[in-house]
This record gives C-alpha cells, structure tokens and sequence, in this order.
C-alpha cells in the first residue's frame, strides 16, 4: 500500500508531490461557445493545491462532438488563453493540471449542436430517453476527428497543462467505438473486437506521438475506461480486460477507471470474485499506474483504493470539501464536511451543473 503523501513519477517524468488525484467533473461553467469563464478559473482555484494531480472537465476536440451547453472548448486555437488561464489557475503549490479530451458522439442532441445531427460509429440511438439516431461516420470523418484530437493536444501544450487525458469512458465517442452496441461496422473501424480497438489504437498513437515530438517535458498522456456497459450487446469486463493489456504496453503515462464505486464487482458471472479495480490491477501488472476513483469520502477508503492502485481520484467529495485533501493528508478526516445547503453555494463555487451533479450521486449530503 502507498502511502497518501508518497510522491510518483510517471514514464515522461512528471512528478506527482502525493497520490491524490481530483476526477474530472461536469461543471457546465463555460460560455456558450465553449470559453473559460472567471467563474469557472474560481471553482478550479478554490479545490486546487493540496492534491497532486487536477484533472479539468471534459474539453471537445471538434465542433461536432460538443456533449452539452456550458462545455469547456479546445477545437480552435482561440480558447488557447482561456485554457491557459485555467491552467494556471490549477498549477498552484506545485498540483499538476490535466486537460481531459473528449467527443460526446451519439450523447448528444441536435439542439446542442445547433441543428446538426449527431454522429457515431453506427446510426444506432443510444438506450436512454428521447436518444436521437446519430449518423455514421464516413472514414474520412473518422481520420479527421483522428487529427482533432492530436490538435487538441497541442494546444494544451500550448496553454501551459501538464498532460491531457483521453476520455475514453461514460459512453462517449471512444467508447462508442470500442462498444458492440454503438459499432456496427462491418469495415475496418469495427466489427471484431480486434477492429473496434483500431480507432483507440490510433487515437493513442497518435497523441502520444504529438507528445514525444514536440520536445515538450514532462508532459503525460493518459487514458479513462469504463469497465462495463449494461447494454446488450455491450463491453463486458473480458472485453475491458483485453483493451486495458493492449494500453498497459502502449506509450502511455497512466490507465484511469471510470466507476461510481471502488468497491463494484463486475456484472459477469466469471469476475464476481473480486472488485473489479483488483481484476484490471492484475492485467495492468505494474506496466502502467493505475488510477482508482469511485465514492471515495476519507482517508481511510483513499487508502482502501492505494491498495489496489497508484492514485485515488477524488470527485464529489472535494465539491463538498475544497480543503478535503489537505485533511486527509494530515489524517483529520473528523474535520471533513460532509454535508452542503444551497446557502454553501456561492462560497464553494458551485453552478448549477455542479449543484444538478451533486444531486444525482448524493442526495443524502445536501441539505
């Protein structure tokens, strides 16, 4: 088990001062066209310092993939200084900024891409209510939002972040293309679980490339996964687990969970003997570090997570409590706030995509 405050260095040489790690979180604070607002540089500012590591709310890469009104923007090189004003704002008392890419695909409507459809994969609708039927990308398409992704990644250069994380979870494009449901494909994009990693492979490859050829230092690229998808057909955990040993040996800085829970067993009947981060632990064997996440309230569940993982990603907890960090670092977690009213929300900084969040996971803490 590592400990809280030990330090970790990643293949690239970026340096972490302890194993805490904020989660990406929705905030929906952004402008319309996707600019950083100062309310949004406040709400990064506030929860920023004590951790090691501070990774930003999905930012998408192409004017097509926006996921939702309030989205963070890195598709053009005009939100370079509103990035880079973000990022300064993370990077206090040596806590690294992470710029996490994204394309909603599928999840999204056409209202939020101003009368655009959607586009995915395949024309298959997502299995939630009022889901639109996306159109299927052309390979030339699939080749461009490739090349977006590698721009985007320049440009965080750019602004001064630390590393950026591909946001392949949550049933977003890059898990669209990984899943059965959402790829249908029957050419090279799709098809056998071998054509459905091809877009992944790439989309790896290639940011890792802009990364290494830029001559930029200590800059880290990582990757976030979903173990499981509840559709049928859908990713099960032996799909996961095959995706999860092809990354562990690609040039990658670190693999990233996306789990409500640190503790869920898998949904599959040959994986129930154990929590699923102890099964994706085991693939990975040491090649990469791993990064638990899911409903980690204290010390006492970060350390819990340390055991089966190189960081503990904190989310709504750190909402709750800009100053969590530190308290568990000086293992005071009696100290820690447990609970928000809506008369907290001006001081924590809180939006209404925020506040919306935080009602969704944790009812029972908000007053």
């Amino acid at each position: 088990m590592s400990n809280l405050a030990e330090g970790l260095t990643f293949k690239r040489g970026l340096r972490l001062k302890n194993r805490l790690v904020v989660a990406p979180m929705t905030t929906k604070m952004s402008f319309f066209d996707g600019i950083v607002t100062n309310d949004e540089i406040d709400y990064y500012a506030l929860r920023t310092g004590e951790v090691g590591a501070f990774i930003t709310a999905a930012a998408n890469v192409h004017k097509g993939g926006k996921g939702w009104d309030g989205e963070l923007g890195v598709y053009d090189d005009r939100f370079i200084p509103g990035l880079s004003k973000l990022a300064a704002a993370i990077k206090k008392n040596h806590t690294k900024a992470i710029l996490q890419l994204f394309h909603g695909g599928r999840m999204t409507d056409s209202k939020v891409l101003q009368g655009a459809q959607p586009v995915a994969p395949s024309a298959i609708a997502a299995e939630r209510p009022a889901a639109e039927t996306p159109r299927a990308l052309v390979e030339e398409e699939i080749i461009e939002i490739l090349e977006s992704f590698k721009q985007a990644t320049e440009r965080a250069i750019k602004a001064g972040f630390d590393g950026v994380e591909l946001h392949g979870a949550n049933t977003y494009l890059i898990q669209q293309f990984f899943s059965p449901h959402s790829n249908r494909r029957t050419d090279d994009w799709g098809g056998s679980l071998e054509k459905r990693v091809k877009f992944i492979d790439d989309l790896v490859d290639g940011v890792t490339a802009v990364v290494d050829q830029s001559g930029v230092k200590d800059f880290i690229v990582g990757y976030r996964f979903s173990p499981e998808e509840y559709e049928n057909p859908g990713i099960r955990l032996s799909d996961t687990l095959f995706l999860v040993d092809r990354l562990a040996d690609k040039p990658l800085d670190y693999l990233h969970l996306s789990m409500s829970n640190y503790r869920n067993h898998s949904v599959s009947d040959e994986f129930k003997a154990k929590p699923i981060i102890e099964y994706i632990n085991e693939t990975i064997n040491g090649r990469l570090p791993l990064i638990g996440v899911g409903d980690i309230r204290n010390g006492q569940d970060a350390k819990e997570v340390l055991a089966t993982a190189d960081l503990a990603a904190i989310g709504r907890a750190i909402l709750i409590d800009p100053h969590w960090a530190q308290k568990v670092l000086d293992d005071q977690d009696h100290l820690i706030r447990t609970e928000l009213s809506h008369y907290d929300r001006d001081e924590l900084h809180i939006s209404n995509g925020v506040w919306g969040f935080l009602e969704g996971m944790m009812p029972e803490r908000l007053k």
